[in-house]
């Protein structure tokens, strides 16, 4: 007996292809599933493992260890030596025994001597004064220091002048009642040290002063000396006192001669 084409492939060959194909395609999908998770097992198996904490805290030091080193190069370059000495010692502290703390130790001793030397200088030319101005009819110059010890009411200025019909002076400038000295007194020095004595007297117009006798010996020896320490009495009762005076940083090119008045 024999069907017809179209019943047998309607019903036999159609069903029977497509019953045949569904397990091939889930078995293809099953094994490519299956090689994905290889691979993504292999993967995490094979990279590397995230840093630790302290791994992180080093790598984060190091950072910082690095900018902080390139900002002290940065402050030697442009010659900042205030901030180069901040700097490099803040390197040292917080990251000892490093690359940058035996870079900056290398360098730093050279630099701090040199920026101490620097502001010791700078702090006694500030002691110094310089000033111009009209005085009594003609033109003055002076260069004032003021004593560092004592301090306070009972200070007492060194003054260097020069006048346009005075000359030059040197004379102590206090307070009212001024000092003991009954003519020309001898005032016991001390220069760097070294025991000095030089004759002073009080001005006859009554202030409160002491005028040295050898201005130009006192300015030359004043010139190479770093410390002078007097020994004065005050006349407000007669306490006697030693002045100290830092002079290291006196400038003659800032103390302006004004010549000499018109004779009139």
């Amino acid at each position: 007996m024999r069907y017809p084409a179209t019943s047998f492939q309607a019903n036999s060959l159609f069903p029977i292809g497509v019953s045949l194909m569904k397990p091939v395609i889930h078995r293809y999908a099953a094994a490519i599933l299956c090689v994905a998770l290889l691979l993504v097992g292999c993967s995490q198996q094979g990279g590397a493992a995230a840093p630790s904490a302290a791994q992180q805290q080093a790598q984060a030091q190091a950072a910082d260890a690095a900018r902080d080193l390139d900002t002290y190069r940065q402050l030697l370059r442009i010659g900042n030596d205030q901030m180069a000495v901040s700097m490099g010692h803040d390197i040292i502290s917080h990251y000892p025994g490093g690359a940058a703390a035996k870079e900056v130790q290398q360098t730093l001793p050279a630099i701090e001597q040199r920026y101490t030397a620097a502001s010791e200088k700078n702090r006694l030319a500030s002691l110094w004064l310089y000033q111009v101005s009209p005085m009594a009819g003609g033109t003055q110059s002076t260069a004032t220091i003021v004593s560092s010890q004592p301090s306070g009411n009972d200070r007492v200025q060194l003054v260097l002048r020069r006048h346009t019909s005075w000359g030059q002076s040197v004379f102590l400038y206090g307070s009212k009642p001024g000092f003991v000295c009954h003519g020309n007194c001898v005032m016991a020095m001390t220069v760097d040290g070294k025991p000095v004595h030089i004759k002073v007297f009080a001005p006859p117009t009554g202030e409160p002063a002491l005028m040295v006798v050898d201005d130009k010996g006192f300015i030359a020896m004043l010139q190479k000396a770093k410390k002078i320490s007097m020994d004065v009495t005050f006349a407000d009762g007669e306490k006697k006192q030693t002045l100290v005076y830092e002079v290291g940083g006196f400038d003659p090119a800032k103390w302006a001669s004004v010549g000499k008045g018109k004779k009139k």
